[in-house]
Formats: C-alpha cells, structure tokens, sequence
C-alpha cells in the first residue's frame, strides 16, 4: 500500500478495555500532537474517554482514538446477531503528511491516507471482537488473520466492500467511505484541517454522526 503507513499502528485494547487511557501521561501525549484531534459533535451529549496514541519510530505523535457512549467490552462473534450490549462510537485521528525522513535520516516514514484511519477503524473494532468457541491460543491467529483482511480492505476503499456516505466534519458535509460486518461498522474520510479520520462502532448508527475538532483535549485528563 503506497500510501498507507502502519508505522506507530497499535490497537487499542485486545480485551476488557485495555486501551482506555488511565493516566496523565496518556493526555499529554495528546497535547503533544501537532494537529487537531476530532470527536462526534455536540450533537453528541454522553461520555467522552481517550484513548492510547500511536507514535512513529522517531517518537512523533501518529494517530490517536477518542471513545463515546458505553466503554466497550469484547464481543462474542456467536452474539453478532444480538442487541449490543453496549452502544459505543470510537474516532481515530491520524496526521496526514507526506514521506518523510525519520530524525537522523535513518529511515523513511511513509504517507499517510484515508486508507490508514481506515486499516486503524478496522482493527480497533476487531480489538473488541472475540470468536465464539475459541480459546485463548487461537485467537491470536484469528486475530492475525482478520488484520490483514481489514489492511486488505483499507487498501481498497472504492471496492465493493465499501459503500459512501456524507457526514458532517464542523459543520460541512464531507464525504466517507463506509462498511459493515458481523462485528459492527467502520468509516474513513479527511478533512480540511489536516487530517485523516476513521470511526468504528456498535450499537449507534454510523449515518447519524458528525464529527468535530476537539476544543479542549486537555478536559479529558
């Protein structure tokens, strides 16, 4: 993927929430990031939570998730027809840059696109996903697996996996691309501030969101 950097690309938490931000430390990683970070508008009225950032090997702040609605727990694949037992929205910011030199001229950092808030969206929601009947040892190579289909699919946004859809980015419509699956949904567009944006979710639909620049990321310490 030319365009397309998995450089600092971690997942949020692999069970039980474990990607939630628990310290100060976590925040002023936040507040270091050259660009804005985004969240659902105020249209949305319930809780806000941070989660980890993402830095590239030259320790400069890549990406990073804001959580809203219920902290989410990991999903049983058996239970994908079911009620969600939460109802949760996760967005994901990634700078948007061109190559560049890593400090020191020791390597390359590649672009980034609509394509890595894509691949980020797609594995952050299956961070929250467990297989039915499959135990601890295996899940890891589930998770293997349905990583590369998520980078797959990231790498193909105008394929027929993905539909489009127009939402609000402050106050603008802009347009998204977008996808379901058994685990929930996931979306990917940019915007004119410099970044890119990604969201997955369960239980809240995706075509009634809008997104916004974060005033205060500070307020969530």
């Amino acid at each position: 993927m030319e365009t397309t950097s998995r450089v600092g690309a971690t997942a949020p938490a692999t069970e039980g929430g474990q990607g939630l931000a628990s310290d100060r430390g976590t925040v002023d990683g936040y507040l270091r990031a050259p660009f804005p970070w985004y969240g659902l508008d105020e249209a949305f009225t319930g809780p806000r939570w941070l989660m980890q950032v993402g830095m590239a090997s030259d320790g400069a702040v890549e990406h990073g998730s804001i959580g809203h609605g219920d902290t989410p727990s990991v999903l049983h694949e058996g239970a994908a027809g079911a009620e969600p037992r939460e109802k949760f929205a996760v967005v994901v910011t990634v700078a948007a840059h061109p190559s560049r030199r890593v400090a020191g001229g020791s390597g390359l950092l590649e672009a980034t696109s609509v394509s890595s808030a894509a691949w980020l969206a797609g594995v952050g929601l299956l961070s929250f996903t467990w297989p039915g009947q499959m135990d601890h040892g295996l899940r890891d190579d589930w998770l293997e697996q349905q990583t590369e289909t998520a980078w797959a699919l990231a790498d193909d946004l105008g394929g027929p996996e993905w539909s489009t859809l127009s939402l609000p980015v402050d106050g603008v419509a802009a347009p998204f691309h977008y996808r379901e699956s058994e685990f929930g949904w996931v979306l990917a567009g940019s915007t004119e501030a410099g970044v890119h944006l990604g969201a997955y979710g369960r239980g809240m639909s995706a075509y009634g969101l809008g997104f916004a620049a974060v005033k205060d990321v500070a307020a969530y310490a």
